[in-house]
């Protein structure tokens, strides 16, 4: 079996395959404080939780954005699984082209994404990965990685309203009822989501006159399911995306 982790700012989502087949995933905050044995006890009782056997587990394989955890989470892998992990960073083959000016400002996590989206939906293709940043990734037609979009994510947008005003509260990310909020925290509901569906189907209108065709888009991220549906501009939602790009990958390295 082979152990996929996608570590974000936020959190980390991760996965155990059986060949081409998840098994099982989870997501669990991303505690900067914790320890390698700490990590390696908390996901023997996800497992056990879920009736697999860590044991089980033959290789592993990691995308991350947060270089400070991937030594910790590298060694609570070999430690408690005795595996090896594959970190995927700039040096490795990815078997596609990267049309980035610096090929190593490219987050990990949407190098995945552009593998796993591609094999999965084709291309040209739009991947919109809803985390701590909302990212948006162009791939061209036969698979290229040509760059995209950031910009800041919903948590980050309701937070920085919280922090730098001194009467708006922080509210919970629920669809309001109407455009025209009739209470503080429907109105920032308002301007938040249907604000951000804006947001979204303008960069994914403005990203497709520029890759040409009819791109698919495929949305990812614990947020997806809150911003497409306030929008027809998104093709699929693929929780799963990363996790599916990581085991190409690894697979691609031990060919």
């Amino acid at each position: 079996m082979l152990l996929a982790l996608d570590v974000g700012n936020t959190n980390i989502h991760l996965g155990v395959f059986r060949g081409d087949a998840l098994l099982a995933h989870w997501d669990i905050s991303n505690n900067r404080d914790r320890t390698p044995d700490e990590l390696g006890t908390l996901l023997r009782l996800l497992f056990a939780g879920k009736g697999i056997d860590p044991g089980e587990v033959r290789s592993a394989a990691l995308a991350s954005v947060v270089p400070q955890v991937t030594e910790g989470i590298v060694e609570a892998v070999r430690r408690f699984f005795g595996a090896a992990c594959f970190v995927l960073g700039p040096a490795a083959d990815v078997g596609i082209a990267i049309r980035y000016e610096d090929a190593r400002e490219v987050g990990a996590d949407r190098v995945a994404n552009a593998v796993g989206g591609h094999a999965r939906y084709g291309g040209p293709l739009i991947v919109v990965d809803f985390g701590t940043a909302t990212t948006f990734d162009a791939i061209a037609a036969d698979g290229s990685y040509l760059g995209g979009a950031i910009a800041p994510g919903l948590r980050i947008s309701i937070d920085a309203l919280a922090q730098r005003t001194a009467r708006l509260p922080r509210i919970e990310l629920v669809r309001p009822g109407a455009a025209i909020g009739t209470n503080t925290a429907a109105s920032m509901q308002a301007g938040i989501i249907f604000g951000y569906a804006g947001l979204v189907e303008s960069l994914i209108r403005r990203i497709s006159l520029e890759l040409g065709g009819s791109p698919a888009v495929v949305a990812t991220g614990g947020l997806a399911e809150l911003i497409v549906r306030e929008t027809g501009a998104v093709t699929v939602v693929d929780q799963h995306l990363t996790l599916e790009g990581l085991r190409l990958l690894w697979e691609r390295q031990t060919r």
